[in-house]
């Protein structure tokens, strides 16, 4: 069925009607500020919260697409882009910009390995690939596909770090980039940069290290005197990084920074034209107008903070990480995935429904990413989750005794599973694909509560056509009005 018809109004609201009706659709968002959310919400308390939102009120109209309009935008981005890049060892030579996120650092940097092979490429069968761990972030993909790219994952060691040997095997002539995470997402492990540094300068390619998640806490965890391999621009062989403000950074979204190695290579991100009537138009980042509010919280944020200050949410972090690393495994049933650097975590098991314990943790009030291959529960711990970890661990220990149990809630995830998993042995490829087409169009939009059957559905398709298909259904319902 269509979706309902919403008219454009006639009339204007009143202040109190919109602030009514924003607040009763905010009730039903995740309870963040209950440290009850690890992921999508960096809160670094009340005081640093006033100071960004007042610095973004501020510059709330200003438009950064052009700095000689406001050098005020144009001093702050500077030197958060140099702050930045003095936390990544940088020298006087490494550059960059900020963007509005880390999908558009990454982007960014794609496109700037693109236009600089091209440069030294210059033959008509040359045809841009890039080599990334299975665990590197799908905005990589993402580029790949806006920037005619092919893309190669390579197969993770059993650390579920990126394998060194098994990115060389995919590097050939075409080759333009290889990518190491610090950390990966989906297991908060560092790769190997420092080999994947010696394998670029060995087959002359450019090295990305996706900071995004680890940029604004690594450092500060390094000097709490954590064990933290080199993963910056200490590391020969590294060409650019990518680092999220809206991270560990605790500043408004979206904010990120993309560092490059030098300025010529940063020039290889801009986009110029000149035929245009309306004026020469160039842009650093992919962004056209960016608004001035972020890049002013980011610039107050990093100096209302100072070293010192993130130096103090960082050891709350990992005071956490460690009191959650020693209760998972005196849990019978459950495991960490890998042996995690810094304060992302994933939470696996080899007898237990883990997206089951993850739905009894759901309907405590915790909002918990599920992963796959393995199957796991993804922890970003951050300062706002710091004072809430005993409540979350003891609220756990009691999910995975709820799953120890017979209940009707397992029964039924383990009846759908099998159900899909018979289906497709027994019913021919296009009639699965069918049935599957048609799920994910849900008249009540997103994902339900308990998901414990849907992920695990999704898990046994041996189709990935059919998953996608379902994905995009979903997502579709997602970005209808309800």
């Amino acid at each position: 069925m269509p979706g309902q018809k919403k008219t454009f109004p006639e009339k204007g609201s009143t202040e109190n009607a919109l602030l009514e009706t924003m607040q009763a659709a905010q009730a039903q968002d995740a309870r963040w500020r209950e440290g009850r959310t690890f992921s999508m919400v960096f809160y670094p308390g009340m005081e640093a919260a006033k100071i960004q939102q007042e610095a973004y009120r501020m510059f709330f109209f200003e438009n950064g697409l052009n700095p000689s309009a406001f050098p005020s935008l144009r001093k702050f981005e500077t030197e958060v882009v140099a702050m930045s890049a003095d936390l990544m060892h940088g020298d006087e030579h490494v550059v960059g910009n900020m963007t509005f996120g880390g999908t558009e650092s990454i982007l960014c940097a794609v496109k700037a390995a693109r236009e600089w092979a091209l440069e030294q490429k210059r033959n008509s069968s040359f045809r841009p690939e890039m080599v990334v761990p299975l665990s590197a972030h799908p905005a990589f993909d993402k580029a790949a596909h806006y920037f005619g790219i092919t893309i190669h994952h390579a197969p993770l060691g059993p650390d579920y770090r990126a394998n060194v040997e098994e990115m060389r095997k995919l590097i050939n002539e075409n080759t333009i980039l290889i990518v190491g995470s610090a950390p990966a997402y989906p297991h908060g492990v560092i790769d190997p940069i420092e080999e994947l540094g010696k394998l670029a300068l060995e087959k002359n390619v450019l090295l990305h290290v996706d900071a995004c998640v680890g940029g604004y806490i690594l450092p500060f965890v390094e000097r709490l005197g954590y064990p933290i391999p080199k993963f910056d621009f200490r590391v020969p062989g590294v060409t650019s990084l990518s680092m999220d403000l809206h991270k560990y950074g605790y500043v408004t979204k979206g904010a990120s920074v993309i560092l490059y190695k030098n300025s010529e290579l940063r020039k290889k991100q801009y986009f110029v034209y000149t035929g245009w009537p309306g004026g020469i138009y160039a842009s650093a980042t992919v962004s056209g107008s960016r608004g001035g509010g972020a890049i002013a919280a980011s610039w107050a944020m990093l100096h209302y903070m100072g070293i010192e200050g993130y130096l103090k949410m960082a050891k709350a972090v990992m005071e956490a990480v460690e009191k959650i690393k020693k209760r998972v495994s005196e849990i019978e049933g459950i495991h960490l995935v890998g042996n995690p650097d810094a304060s992302v975590l994933a939470i696996s098991s080899n007898h237990m429904d883990i997206f089951g314990i993850g739905d009894e943790l759901t309907m405590k009030g915790w909002h918990i990413d599920r992963q796959q291959n393995p199957g796991s529960l993804h922890l970003t711990i951050t300062y706002g989750n710091t004072p809430y970890i005993d409540e979350f661990l003891e609220d756990l220990e009691q999910a995975v005794r709820e799953m120890r149990k017979p209940n009707l809630h397992k029964l039924s995830a383990r009846m759908t599973i099998g159900l899909v998993k018979g289906a497709s042995k027994i019913l021919p490829p296009k009639t699965m694909s069918r049935l599957t087409s048609k799920f994910g169009n849900r008249k009540k939009k997103g994902i339900p509560k308990r998901s414990a059957a849907l992920y695990g559905m999704m898990g046994v398709l041996p189709n990935k056509g059919d998953l996608r298909q379902i994905i995009l259904n979903m997502l579709d319902g997602l970005n209808k009005m309800d």
